[in-house]
């Protein structure tokens, strides 16, 4: 057994420096260091780790002769394929990993190995009206176990363990890629802990950023400061306690991850996933708390109060070994909460990891240092007045950071800021109409336009352009919100793909052509449905003229799957218009190559026209965030 366990810590060690991502392997929620701490803990029956330890070995999922209930080609949730069998098992694979690590019983890693095996080589399809939702649950789960087999010399055949990369990339990552800008909170943030794990798993640091940036500024309610507001409260804290505490768990394994990989994502934004964890604890401890009331990100749940208490979910010994052992930070609330439920039991189904107490419990002098200093993740631009704005995600252990800039995507870089203290630097040193690529202390590139491209403009829209799409972030009410340029001539077109997917549900985006109060616009848009839910969408060309109000142009066409899916805008769509004298045409494509006739409409524009992108939230104090790539105007 000793030279067993030599030999594994040998082989983590290795893993651990062997990705050339930069990648530490084990890495998600557990690493070398964690998992040896947890074996130790149990061997010397330490409290209160032995206790949770004991339910956690009782648990009927960790069970070494546990019976799978899968395999099956296709999962779902809404309606329900297989959810049950799937998520049993993938709690099976993950506690029996577990389990092996910690006692060495080569039959734990054996069930793990059998689970894994199954169902990457049989699922196929992830479906249903909840499908994101099933994506980031147990997948999680499953990810997390092939994390720990593949690097603790459990004897999984690298064949195996690169089908269940493929799988991965495959069946999961397609569903979870544009995570759930229409859905509460807790699906978007599911989606990003898991498309998280599946990036550091599969060595792919594309992925991995796709999160990070999604959960520091995606478009949806799971972004951390769309999911959890200034004063704590947070975007689900009305609808029911239950699922508030899911979705901030789900923030908290992203952050688990982040950590061990280098990068303190707990202490972004003033330690806001802190402030949400408290606000939640005291509020069902039984203590009040503020509450302003609210309408989400999607425009479809408004909570007037907060929702009755609850019960705790065990999702809060994670929470307080980090703050207050890790960070040496007062978490009194989160701390009363993990007390009150010590030892932490399972989650429901497959919704979070729970046995926080064996798994996250640890004395301050155990906390594992990082074993090489990385670069920031999550870099972000936004542009300014005449200038451009980063912001990053902290190294662990990070103190001063070095910006550099290039004209060119990829380098070569210049520095133009070193010893930068703190998470943030403005780049006031810019043309607008450019486009400048960055960098800070080697981290993933990011682009961004000084302003917008040459001759383009905007009004009553934040508008930007990183050197192949725009993003518009544009209000509600009568007001036009718009990007666009000018043409002085009677034949024009302007083109566009929306890019999925749009944060508002009662949103409308597309192409337009203006000269003051006269304009046709070609526009997907929300039409009216009883279902909410799984509202219909449309291609609509509308025409405005003095005079004669609002008028549609043809019947507008109702969007079907692909493009539709479940109520959703899932798949790119092209628009365009083009004007030739007093005729504008519209016209839609699937592709980009074969476009099909919309409507005409005659219109005498005088003068100078206006081409470019419109959008509009439908709702009167939000936003909604729409993006267009594959633009042109000629």
């Amino acid at each position: 057994m000793i030279r067993k366990l030599l030999a594994w810590i040998a082989a983590l060690s290795t893993a651990a420096l062997a990705s050339g991502t930069g990648f530490v392997h084990p890495g998600l929620l557990h690493t070398r260091g964690d998992l040896d701490r947890m074996r130790r803990a149990v061997a010397q029956k330490q409290q209160p780790i032995f206790a949770g330890y004991e339910i956690f070995r009782a648990h009927p999922q960790s069970q070494a002769d546990y019976k799978m209930m899968g395999p099956a080609e296709e999962v779902g949730r809404n309606p329900t394929i297989h959810q049950r069998e799937f998520d049993s098992d993938a709690n099976a694979a993950y506690q029996n990993a577990i389990l092996w690590v910690i006692t060495g019983e080569v039959v734990h890693a054996a069930k793990a190995k059998e689970i894994l095996n199954a169902w990457a080589s049989t699922l196929k399809r992830i479906t249903g009206a909840d499908a994101v939702l099933m994506a980031g649950l147990g997948p999680f789960k499953m990810v997390n176990a092939a994390e720990i087999i593949r690097y603790t010399d459990a004897g999984w055949d690298e064949d195996n363990a690169r089908r269940f990369e493929q799988f991965c990339r495959d069946v999961i990552y397609p569903v979870l890629k544009d995570f759930a800008p229409f859905a509460n909170g807790n699906w978007d943030t599911g989606a990003i802990k898991t498309t998280m794990a599946m990036g550091v798993y599969t060595n792919d640091r594309a992925m991995f950023e796709r999160a990070l940036q999604y959960y520091v500024d995606g478009a949806g309610d799971g972004r951390l400061s769309n999911y959890i507001y200034s004063n704590g409260q947070c975007q689900e804290s009305g609808r029911d306690q239950a699922h508030t505490q899911l979705g901030l768990a789900h923030l908290g394994d992203a952050s688990e991850i982040a950590w061990n990989q280098g990068l303190d994502l707990y202490s972004y934004a003033g330690n806001r996933l802190l402030a949400g964890f408290e606000y939640t604890a005291k509020y069902n401890l039984g203590l009040d708390v503020p509450f302003e009331p609210d309408l989400d990100r999607t425009g479809k749940y408004a909570h007037a109060a907060i929702s009755p208490r609850g019960m705790f979910r065990p999702v809060f010994e994670q929470i307080y070994n980090h703050y207050v052992n890790r960070a040496g930070l007062e978490a009194l609330y989160t701390q009363r909460a993990a007390e009150k439920i010590r030892p932490e039991g399972a989650a429901q189904g497959a919704d979070h990891p729970g046995f926080g107490t064996l798994l996250f419990s640890a004395e301050s002098s155990e906390v594992e240092k990082p074993a090489r200093s990385v670069p920031p993740g999550g870099l972000v631009a936004r542009s300014m007045d005449a200038a451009i704005r980063l912001t990053w995600i902290s190294s662990r252990g990070g103190t001063t950071y070095t910006v550099k800039r290039a004209t060119t995507p990829g380098g070569p870089y210049q520095p133009i800021a070193t010893d930068v203290h703190g998470t943030e630097y403005t780049d006031r040193k810019v043309k607008n109409g450019v486009v400048y690529h960055y960098v800070v202390s080697d981290s993933p590139e990011v682009s961004l336009c000084a302003g917008l491209p040459e001759g383009w403009s905007a009004s009553e829209v934040k508008a930007s352009f990183d050197g192949s799409m725009f993003t518009l972030e544009a209000g509600g009410g009568d007001v036009p919100h718009r990007a666009w340029v000018e043409r002085n001539t009677s034949e024009a077109s302007i083109t566009a793909r929306f890019v999925p997917q749009v944060s508002s549900q009662t949103s409308k985006m597309g192409v337009v052509v203006n000269a003051g109060s006269q304009e046709v616009a070609l526009v997907l848009e929300h039409a009216v449905s009883a279902d909410r839910e799984r509202p219909a969408w449309c291609v609509a060309m509308i025409a405005i003229e003095a005079g004669h109000g609002d008028r549609r142009i043809a019947t507008p066409s109702v969007l079907d799957a692909p493009f539709v899916t479940w109520g959703r805008l899932l798949v790119p769509y092209w628009l365009r218009l083009v004007r030739r004298g007093r005729t504008v045409t519209g016209y839609t494509s699937a592709d980009g190559a074969t476009w099909t006739t919309i409507g005409a409409v005659e219109m005498a524009f005088p003068g100078k026209v206006r081409m470019g992108l419109t959008a509009n939230s439908g709702m009167a104090n939000l936003t909604t965030t729409v993006r267009f790539d594959h633009v042109t105007v000629r």
